[in-house]
């Protein structure tokens, strides 16, 4: 959870940018998250950049100086102006200048496809991507692992999702492989499923079932979700044959298990006492 200091800074950097956008075109603001998130890559690279622009003993003024005599007229005045209201701001750590600078370009990236009526397809993209690993776990390995050269990683992701996917999808699941907010690279990819839905006003249900819900299935569900928790909610459907029938529904930490796996291994379990 980010610190109070830490969302104060985040908040005014948000703001300026809001503010600064207002009357950009959906491309234009795709362009500055683009920026946004080139510094973030930077700061990633640099640690001792890092320790410069959160270095306490300095003011918040010196530390945006500092910032902007860096990136002067190699980025958009409104980029520059955003992450220097960032950096200005107090974080008790480096590591927590690059998660903010990260997550303030993941959020404009959202915006952008906002902006563009493409919310909805991005979420839904990056979910499929998802499974799509999950499904191939020769992929899972290889794009999870650290260790591995991230060119070569993103490079595979470009291939995969080349005239599939749109240039959203393709830049939030690089960011997923670089590790958003310090995750790996699958708790990274359902983080941003969640920011994306968000954005939208809507909870995520991760739904299992045994067999394909038809549409009826599926607005009943959601429904009766939305009556829960108080606002529309995104299902996210998984099949797998194993659970033998009944569904299974996490919202959160909330989870409901009603499949018949987990009722026979309770059987099994209350029959070996």
């Amino acid at each position: 959870m980010m610190a109070t200091v830490n969302r104060e800074s985040y908040a005014a950097a948000a703001e300026k940018l809001t503010a600064d956008t207002r009357s950009v075109t959906a491309a234009q603001l795709a362009t500055v998250a683009d920026e946004i998130l080139s510094v973030a890559r930077l700061l990633r690279g640099e640690p001792r950049l890092r320790r410069a622009l959160t270095d306490s003993s300095r003011s918040g003024a010196e530390r945006s100086g500092l910032f902007r005599s860096l990136v002067s007229g190699k980025l958009s005045v409104i980029t520059v102006d955003a992450v220097a209201t960032l950096v200005a701001g107090r974080f008790s750590a480096p590591g927590e200048l690059l998660d903010a600078t990260e997550r303030l370009g993941v959020d404009t990236v959202l915006a952008a496809a906002d902006r563009d009526g493409k919310l909805a397809e991005l979420e839904d993209e990056l979910f499929r991507f998802g499974q799509v690993v999950s499904g191939n776990p020769q992929l899972a390995v290889t794009l999870s692992d650290p260790a591995a050269p991230a060119d070569r990683r993103a490079k595979l992701v470009e291939d995969l999702l080349k005239g599939k996917s749109t240039a959203a999808t393709v830049q939030l699941v690089k960011i997923a492989l670089e590790g958003f907010g310090g995750r790996g690279f699958d708790s990274s990819l359902t983080k941003l499923v969640e920011l994306t839905a968000a954005k939208r006003d809507r909870e995520v249900a991760y739904v299992t079932v045994a067999k394909l819900l038809d549409d009826a299935e599926e607005q009943r569900l959601a429904a009766k979700l939305a009556e829960i928790y108080g606002r529309q909610v995104s299902l996210k459907v998984d099949v797998d044959p194993a659970i033998i029938g009944g569904v299974s529904v996490r919202v959160g930490s909330d989870l409901y298990d009603g499949t018949i796996l987990r009722r026979l291994n309770a059987a099994r379990q209350a029959f070996a006492q």
